[in-house]
């Protein structure tokens, strides 16, 4: 829970300024599904999350796949910073 606390105050500075960029919308859907997974985790049978995990999911993946496609330098940065894995390009 550290890491989760440290990005949170790193949003807190970005909140402010740039909203709509896809790098802080990557970040807030990552900080959903954090909190959906810890979640589920003792809700194994709540399906109503498990859909709404998978649609953030989703979400997050288009735009992760923009990004690359986009900047890819900015999208290494992103993924590094958030600690998650690459996604699989076709």
């Amino acid at each position: 829970m550290v890491k989760n606390s440290v990005i949170s105050i790193i949003s807190q500075k970005e909140n402010e300024e740039n909203r709509g960029t896809v790098e802080f919308q990557v970040f807030s859907f990552t900080t959903k599904i954090r909190g959906l997974t810890s979640h589920l985790e003792l809700h194994k049978k709540d399906f109503s999350s498990q859909r709404g995990l998978r649609k953030i999911l989703g979400k997050r993946q288009r735009l992760l796949a923009y990004l690359s496609k986009r900047s890819r330098g900015r999208y290494k940065e992103l993924i590094n910073e958030l600690d998650i894995r690459e996604i699989k390009t076709r």
